[in-house]
């Protein structure tokens, strides 16, 4: 994809990002594309005090407006999270990022908004019994998007924090993976969506099961490229395995033309670009990570679709609309996530062919 394409694909997400998750994945998107040495793909953690001048000022500002713009400063999410939990932790990473790069290092705003995202997660937000952290604040209900707005931003804060207490974040993240699969994953291999409380989503939803796949990517890479690296190495070798089961169990029903259907395993479900995006970009990362290229096919294929779904504006197509989960977006209607998982597609696309040339 061309510079000037991304660019457009850029602005319009920006503009259009406005839900708690939506900025979050944003930011995340921003800092895979653009400073890459500052995601959990790119460094080891935790990463420099100090940034050149202008590194990263486009996440720290978006960041640093997040948490000046709270209505109540004492309120524990850093932004309204519409009644999900995860969600506005979705933010986290880069309000961490922006308190450990911070020049004024008397100015404590960041590390206390990160800390009562944190402490939110894991003192107030309500849980299954078995200790799986409710994506809801109004009942217990399990979400597969969770799994990349919470756990990875734990494991951040594991793994910036350090001592005995960022280890011990570290296997919170793990755990709370480990949860979530035991209740969303079936026999097919794939992710229900939506499992408890008064509703359910029993569909593979292909963004959901994207999300838990990039979401356990996220903290594996967060894992690896810690001080802790060595000592869970279990833990890495699981959610390399629970990565791949859904990345292989979701390209089985890959279309001719490269795109998933919004319901992965229902061939009267309708053609989805944004979780096609977002898979394909975990299908780059675990085979730079792993060598394993035998799920590569399948991402070109999906990429080319990507290419071919951004109109002349820089507008991803045929997404799936992210509030409903099951009918298309509706004309003139765009998806702010799906801009977003076409920039963590480019980036992960880009990492592999630098990789592979080496």
């Amino acid at each position: 994809m061309s510079e000037a394409t991304i660019a457009k694909v850029k602005s319009n997400m920006r503009q259009i990002a406005t839900h708690s998750w939506e900025i979050g994945t944003a930011l995340e998107a921003l800092t895979e594309l653009e400073w890459p040495s500052l995601s959990v793909f790119g460094g080891s953690l935790p990463p420099p005090v100090k940034l050149p001048s202008g590194t990263a000022a486009d996440v720290i500002q978006w960041a640093t407006k997040v948490v000046r713009s709270k209505s109540n400063p004492n309120s524990l999410p850093l932004i309204d999270g519409d009644g999900a939990v995860g969600d506005p932790a979705s933010i986290g990473v880069a309000v961490e990022l922006t308190n450990w790069t911070r020049t004024d290092r008397a100015n404590h705003e960041f590390s206390t908004a990160a800390g009562h995202q944190l402490k939110y997660l894991l003192e107030v937000a309500p849980r299954a019994s078995d200790g799986a952290i409710s994506h809801r604040s109004e009942q217990v209900q399990l979400w597969a998007d969770f799994v990349y707005m919470a756990p990875p931003f734990i494991a951040y804060f594991g793994a910036l924090e350090g001592g005995s207490g960022g280890l011990a974040l570290l296997r919170i993240a793990y755990q709370q993976c480990k949860l979530y699969r035991k209740h969303l994953r079936d026999s097919s291999g794939l992710w229900k969506h939506i499992v408890m409380g008064n509703w359910q989503d029993n569909h593979h939803w292909g963004t959901g099961n994207a999300w838990a796949a990039a979401g356990m990517l996220r903290v594996l890479e967060t894992i690896r490229h810690s001080k802790y690296s060595s000592q869970m190495k279990n833990e890495q070798a699981d959610l390399k395995s629970w990565i791949n089961e859904i990345v292989k169990n979701s390209w089985k029903y890959q279309r001719s033309n490269g795109t998933l259907l919004n319901y992965i395993d229902e061939p009267n479900s309708f053609a989805d670009s944004s979780s096609t995006a977002l898979l394909a970009s975990v299908t780059y990362r675990m085979a730079s990570l792993t060598g394993d290229t035998s799920q590569i096919s399948a991402a070109n294929k999906a990429y080319n679709l990507i290419k071919s779904s951004l109109d002349s504006n820089g507008w991803l197509r045929n997404t799936v609309d992210p509030l409903t989960f099951n009918t298309p977006s509706r004309p003139g209607s765009h998806s702010p996530e799906g801009q977003a998982f076409v920039l963590l597609l480019q980036a992960a696309y880009r990492d592999y062919v630098q990789g592979s040339r080496v």
